[in-house]
């Protein structure tokens, strides 16, 4: 049986034995939403969860009895995004902070501390205190990515390679503005920062994977990766990451943020893709692996 560890920041779920250099994570999944931190905003529990990847941890829970590890956030989104870079600091909802150079993820209210959730719906009627933005990076941010750190090292010490997969949902109308008319729109965006974090063949490969299992796959567009996949991929040390987007719509309610009654089999189709992912890289551990 799997083995979880388990903090107020993360879940990991990891085999008994890992038998692949895929490693699956969900940094925007995080869904506890503690009623001190609602105390703070200006949203209801429902309209804040508009930018939670809600369920993705789900769809790809059966990773690790695949052999994989599975890191899954438990922080919401709305509290501190964990695909941001810790100084992406918005001086617009914390105090104390100067005007930095452009951003477009800061200019959005998308930092690393969001000032608004999707719709650019305000999470906050004021500023946070710098210290308070400073303590969410300190006791989350930071314990997240040591932990992903750490698994992609050991990972590609074991195997030689590491392939991270990271997992993400997107509105169904996000692609509207981004798909030519006539043309059916992806239901998966997969993102490698056009070239820059996977090789080719590991792009190859996942982008097959879900192809074969029927969905309509895209590359960088809309989303090409953002701080996880610029910080992590490095192709040449054999460590590659691709970030996958899925269409919230073929699982999920957007509006009441329910599972759809096709969850079930949407789960079972992750899981053949995770698969087939899986059965191209299933390696051997290397020989001095355990030092």
């Amino acid at each position: 049986m799997p083995e979880a560890v388990s903090s107020a920041v993360y879940t990991l779920r990891r085999p008994r034995q890992q038998t692949t250099p895929v490693v699956f994570a969900s940094p925007h999944s995080g869904a506890d939403y503690r009623p001190e931190f609602m105390a703070r905003s200006a949203l209801d529990r429902r309209t804040i969860r508009s930018s939670e990847d809600a369920f993705v941890d789900r769809l790809f829970d059966l990773a690790p009895q695949m052999g994989a590890p599975l890191l899954a956030a438990r922080v919401p989104r709305a509290y501190i995004d964990l695909n941001r870079a810790p100084d992406e600091l918005d001086p617009a909802v914390i105090e104390g902070l100067a005007r930095a150079p452009h951003n477009p993820r800061i200019a959005s209210g998308l930092g690393v501390i969001p000032r608004v959730v999707a719709g650019g719906r305000a999470i906050y009627s004021g500023k946070l205190p710098r210290s308070e933005a400073e303590a969410r990076i300190r006791h989350c941010w930071q314990p997240y990515h040591t932990a992903l750190a750490g698994l992609l090292d050991a990972t590609r010490r074991s195997f030689g390679e590491a392939l991270l997969i990271d997992c993400h949902s997107m509105p169904h109308e996000a692609l509207d503005a981004h798909t030519r008319p006539g043309l059916a729109r992806p239901d998966v965006v997969l993102g490698d920062r056009f070239g820059t974090s996977a090789s080719p063949e590991m792009m190859d490969r996942v982008e097959a994977a879900f192809a074969g299992a029927g969905l309509r796959v895209a590359r960088n567009a809309p989303f090409a990766g953002a701080y996880i996949a610029q910080t992590y991929g490095r192709p040449g040390q054999n460590v590659h990451v691709v970030q996958v987007e899925i269409d919230r719509a073929l699982y999920m309610d957007e509006v009441r943020i329910v599972p759809t009654p096709g969850f079930a089999a949407f789960r079972a189709l992750m899981a053949g893709v995770m698969a087939e992912i899986i059965a191209g890289l299933r390696g051997t551990a290397l020989p001095l692996a355990a030092e």
